[in-house]
């Protein structure tokens, strides 16, 4: 045989075994995993109670009229229920369910329908915004097949996933993807190490699991890129890091994050230079709180965070993930870059939750609800804390929209957290504001309002409106 059919069939034999490999890789049907683990995947769906004042006048004040707030007292308060759909699933026999905490936030009643067709009351055991996690009970004696957690960290980009949830009010759907990408940050959170898949998630998915191929739950999905449905880019809570909070939540029915009590920044090439660091990497202390675990230990403004508790930190967005998981008390060895050398520091960590820092930020994000009837939305004004974990430009001033009806004229233009800047080139700081830009609006000819917003991804939009 001559040596150029012996390296031909050479070559043939390497690509027929390659093909191979590829094909054993890919799962010839998710059918019977997807039967295994249906039964664990719940649909949620919650009623809310939103208090509207009527205005008990045929006629409308002009904006910015004395008598506006004068009268207003004198309106009929209603109320009327609001639904919202969502997802979760089960994780003990007993009937323990894991959902967003966005899903049941300020919820009235939560209904819960088990494998398609029973359907049980349920209430919160514990929630926790920061993580948008919640930890629900059935209300019930019966037992029910719950699914296990795996290991997010050994979840690699590439690997095969399926989303199971309530899309659109539809019941248990199964979807498929892959991991896209690891330990993003979207701007929604305050810890964000979300894993990224292509599986379509869509509005009812949220809360539902991500499972790997062993039918474990890697993540919680949680949001979607694109207001209008799944474009093949969703986020899920990584479980490692949802169990933490989990137990702690069905424990205590409450969190204990670990507090070091340091403001920080990125390390920018810049500082990176001047500090004669060899690169940018770890957290700059902006500031640290009197009387804090650091401040005790002598952690200083400039100081620059390379390595906590054995970890290292090469991202500043690092450093709030990894103390947040550390257990509250714990004396840890923190490695810190100042005057151009390494020094080690021990801290005792305090807990986040005790800390004055966290009772303002608690206080801020507290704003009330409102309605604003005629554009059939509801919004809370921006806090600081929002605007700390957006990353937003500190004098940033507007609403956040927490709800949009399905009738409402931005029902195709906005979406949910998204932030109304301005209003008709009006700067909106509170809720009268753009109540009165809309009340002119309607008062006009042209019945049209433009609008300044943050998006959901904090990207800067306009947006013209044209109201009925």
């Amino acid at each position: 045989m001559s040596k150029f059919k012996i390296f031909f069939i050479a070559i043939i034999f390497t690509l027929s075994l390659q093909t191979n490999l590829i094909s054993q890789n890919k799962p010839g049907s998710f059918a019977d995993l997807a039967e295994k683990l249906m039964p664990s995947v719940v649909n949620i769906s919650t009623t809310t109670i939103i208090k509207t004042q009527s205005n008990p006048f045929p006629f409308k004040f002009p904006p910015g009229s004395p008598f506006e707030d004068m009268f207003k007292e004198f309106g009929t308060p209603q109320e009327r229920k609001s639904s919202a759909l969502g997802s979760g699933f089960i994780i003990n026999e007993k009937g323990i369910v894991v959902t967003n905490n966005h899903v049941i936030q300020d919820a009235k009643d939560i209904i819960i329908r088990v494998n398609g067709d029973k359907e049980f009351k349920a209430k919160v055991i514990g929630k926790d915004p920061l993580s948008d996690i919640a930890v629900l009970q059935l209300e019930t004696k019966e037992k029910f097949i719950p699914v296990k957690f795996g290991d997010s960290d050994k979840a690699r980009i590439g690997d095969w996933v399926i989303a199971i949830g309530n899309p659109f009010g539809l019941g248990g759907t199964v979807t498929s993807g892959i991991i896209s990408a690891r330990n993003r940050s979207i701007g929604l959170s305050r810890y964000e190490d979300y894993i990224q898949t292509d599986a379509s998630i869509n509005q009812g998915n949220s809360g539902g699991p991500l499972f790997d191929m062993n039918g474990d739950v890697i993540g919680i999905n949680t949001a979607i890129l694109g207001r209008n449905g799944s474009i093949g880019i969703g986020f899920s809570i990584p479980s490692n890091s949802a169990k933490i909070v989990i137990d702690q939540l069905i424990e205590f029915g409450e969190t204990k994050r670990g507090w070091l009590g340091v403001r920080i920044q990125d390390v920018t090439k810049e500082i990176a230079d001047v500090e004669k660091l060899d690169k940018p990497r770890g957290a700059l202390v902006a500031s640290v709180a009197q009387n804090s675990p650091s401040d005790k230990a002598g952690v200083k403004a400039g100081d620059i965070i390379l390595e906590f508790n054995g970890e290292k930190i090469e991202e500043m967005k690092q450093l709030p993930i990894i103390v947040a998981r550390t257990e509250v008390g714990k004396k840890v060895k923190v490695k810190i870059w100042r005057n151009k050398k390494e020094i080690i520091k021990t801290i005792t960590l305090g807990r986040l939750e005790t800390s004055e820092d966290f009772k303002v930020a608690e206080k801020d994000t507290s704003s009330k609800e409102l309605e604003i009837k005629d554009l059939k939305i509801t919004i809370r004004k921006l806090t600081k804390e929002d605007i700390k974990l957006r990353n937003l430009p500190n004098q940033t001033s507007g609403l956040i929209v927490t709800k949009i009806e399905n009738d409402s004229p931005l029902r195709n233009s906005l979406e949910i957290n998204s932030i109304i800047l301005e209003a008709q080139k009006k700067k909106i700081r509170n809720a009268n504001d753009l109540n009165q830009v809309v009340n002119q609006v309607l008062n006009s000819n042209q019945k049209t309002i433009l609008l300044v917003i943050y998006n959901s991804q904090n990207q800067r939009r306009y947006i013209g409106v044209k109201l009925d």
